[in-house]
């Protein structure tokens, strides 16, 4: 019974002498973290400047959504549910630790009455569910082991430690019931179970067993903090660290380059420390859990790209590294900046592992699409795709090394102003007898018409640049074409590494719109979209951009365009990789397919932000896939497993891709590929 009057709480250090020594081990434990976190940021340090701390209030709340919502990390159901349950577990028990040191040792006459209750029974599930997130991971790591999981010492004793950490906080909790007989041991149920086992234990013997145990929970809990930075753990830290740090420029965007700058002698990157400090801090942030792999359509083709392994491989390269490259910074402070050559390449003279082809290899380099499943999943917020881009530059524009068919891509961009190699005086044929007008007859419409090259050159694509002029015109859209005058909009030479060709092309275009006075430009390809709302901008050009499914949802949304019969077919639509983890655009398409009549829209497993890319990103349409299993064979199967009648697409790219996937299955006939486009004009009244 509890006695009449008395107010809820407890002797704090009850059956312990001498705790203020733990202070002692604190400042141990402390001093040794702070020494293992300074060594790594000497390592980031090492890396080139680069703003990442501006908008402090966006980044805040990216940081918050992400570590305390849990956001990305829940996308994982089993896993991330987990690991919620481990984190909010920490926090709580934290913040009782917090309160009991703010009474016990600042005197501050808090933990009493129903706080002290709701607070105890809030720890107690906090311990279990962390407990319970502890054994499950153990369980998928060292049972069912998935194949994106590759076990190192490091997290077992991890594992092992949390769980050690909690286990004996009960089993101290249980022996001072036991021996105490609290009074409130309702609102302490985990520990009044283990009390019950141990009941049976004299009261000196209980004492005994709780005073070893209350100091060996406690030095475990100081031997965590000092653990920290020596270990996975630190991801406690540098995953919070990493989101707040996170870009806040469009997906997608790259830091160009001046070409006019004398000082630049190599393009690219083949340096680990020629990265930036955020780059180098990625490295340490990652945990490797394996998500990227888990989506990355090369990976899963049997490529030998793995993001989460070449993340790691650079970061072992950058700890081998590191000593070389702190003696050369050391030589350079003693013998002056302009000696900065010299003294840095005698300091690591010694060092033979090159981060191009040693620790990332020109398969895996080439390999990406850089179809941004890994950045899109990663919950660290990791920059994957911005580190193979400079790696590929280095390899076009520095060695000019790099897969044959590349250089009949970029002749072609360079002769004929487009990746096909048809000449540009025929680029207007597709639009003979539609009564297109281009901007040199009249200049004074609304919207410029990009068909792009695979709609002006490609013929199964010139159908859908057909279909979307049948649907402009029929709306009564004020819309012109650059014909002749449109060059490549220089996606794919950027993303191969060819910064320069980009520039060309891109700089060209700008002028060519820029004197026409354009301000509107709808495009049917994700790759010219993305390239004119985020690329161009840093070159001057500025435009108002609108993807031609947005458009079209825009015109039926508001009855500008009528659409009658009955299509009869079962659509599986295939989310374009830089419509929608590039743009966030996956409900619009989808709203066109469920407004053309007949239509019912079905999803493969992988869809919106987990879609599986066509392969042709990335520059990738113009290279040839010799290892593992086609990435567009692949995502055919995918589409092919629903039963649907038609791939819907939304790019020319994955049209393409679609459409040949069909054909190396032998289903054409039995299930066909149309851009959404094709099936609006289709269905026109």
């Amino acid at each position: 019974m509890v006695p009449a009057g008395e107010v809820a709480t407890r002797e704090l250090y009850w059956n312990i002498s001498g705790h203020l020594w733990l202070y002692a081990v604190f400042a141990v434990a402390l001093a040794i973290f702070v020494y293992g976190f300074y060594q790594q940021y000497q390592l980031w340090r090492l890396g080139k400047t680069e703003l990442r701390t501006d908008e402090i209030g966006r980044r805040l709340k990216t940081m918050v959504t992400q570590s305390f919502g849990h956001v990305r990390i829940l996308r994982d159901k089993l896993p991330g549910w987990m690991h919620f349950l481990i984190f909010w577990g920490f926090v709580v028990m934290v913040f009782g630790t917090t309160v009991v040191f703010l009474q016990a040792d600042l005197g501050l006459q808090i933990f009493y009455g129903n706080f002290y209750l709701v607070l105890s029974l809030a720890m107690e599930f906090a311990g279990l569910a962390a407990l319970t997130g502890v054994i499950v991971f153990a369980w998928r790591r060292y049972i069912t082991k998935p194949d994106r999981l590759d076990n190192r010492n490091d997290d077992g004793i991890a594992l092992l430690l949390i769980g050690v950490i909690i286990a004996t906080g009960f089993v101290v909790e249980g022996l001072r019931i036991s021996a105490t007989q609290d009074p409130w041991f309702a609102w302490q149920p985990i520990g009044y179970l283990v009390s019950l086992v141990i009941s049976s234990m004299s009261l000196e013997a209980q004492q005994f067993l709780h005073k070893f145990l209350w100091w060996f929970h406690m030095f475990l809990a100081m031997a965590f903090i000092a653990y920290l930075p020596y270990s996975k753990l630190i991801h406690i830290i540098l995953m919070p660290a990493d989101q707040f740090f996170s870009p806040l420029t469009p997906h997608g965007t790259m830091t160009p380059i001046d070409f006019e700058d004398e000082d630049i002698e190599i393009y690219g990157t083949d340096k680990i420390e020629d990265f930036s400090w955020k780059h180098l801090f990625d490295l340490d942030a990652c945990v490797r859990c394996g998500r990227c792999q888990d989506n990355c359509p090369a990976y899963l083709t049997g490529k030998p790209l793995s993001p989460k392994q070449m993340v790691q491989n650079m970061r072992t390269h950058l700890h081998a590294k590191a000593p070389h490259l702190v003696t050369a910074r050391e030589a350079l402070a003693k013998q002056g900046a302009h000696l900065e050559v010299a003294a840095g390449s005698e300091a690591i003279a010694d060092f033979e592992e090159n981060l191009v082809r040693d620790v990332v290899t020109e398969d895996e380099i080439w390999a990406c699409t850089t179809c941004r499943a890994c950045q899109e999943q990663c919950p660290a917020m990791i920059e994957h795709i911005n580190k193979t881009m400079e790696l590929r530059r280095y390899l076009t524009l520095t060695e000019s090394e790099f897969p044959a068919e590349m250089q009949l891509a970029f002749r072609n961009m360079e002769n004929n102003a487009n990746p096909w190699g048809v000449g540009y005086a025929d680029r207007a044929n597709w639009a003979e007898g539609l009564g297109v007008t281009t901007l040199d007859e009249n200049p004074d419409v609304e919207y410029l018409y990009w068909p792009g090259c695979a709609g002006a050159f490609d013929d199964r694509n010139q159908k859908v640049s057909k279909a979307m002029v049948k649907i402009l015109q029929a709306a009564g859209v004020s819309f012109g074409i650059l014909g002749v005058e449109e060059k490549c909009c220089g996606d794919s030479a950027r993303r191969l590494g060819n910064e320069y060709l980009y520039n060309m092309l891109a700089e060209e275009n700008i002028e060519t719109m820029k004197g026409y006075g354009v301000k509107k430009i709808i495009t049917q390809c994700p790759h010219c979209f993305q390239t004119f709302k985020v690329d161009y901008p840093q070159l001057g050009g500025d435009f108002e951009v609108i993807h031609h499914t947005q458009f079209i949802n825009d015109l039926i949304t508001a009855g500008k365009i009528k659409l009658s019969g009955d299509l009869g077919k079962s659509v599986v639509y295939h989310d374009s990789c830089y419509l929608g983890r590039y743009n966030d655009i996956y409900t619009a398409p989808r709203q066109v397919v469920s407004s053309v009549p007949g239509t019912r829209l079905v999803e493969m497993p992988r869809h919106h932000d987990k879609s599986f890319c066509c392969g042709a990103g990335g520059g990738r349409m113009w290279l040839e896939e010799t290892i593992g299993t086609n990435i567009n064979d692949a995502r055919t199967e995918q589409a092919m497993s629903t039963g649907a009648d038609v791939i819907g697409t939304a790019c020319p790219f994955c049209l393409t891709m679609m459409t040949d996937g069909l054909k190396a299955k032998d289903e054409e006939g039995k299930m066909a590929a149309m851009d959404l486009a094709e099936m609006v004009a289709q269905s026109l009244a």
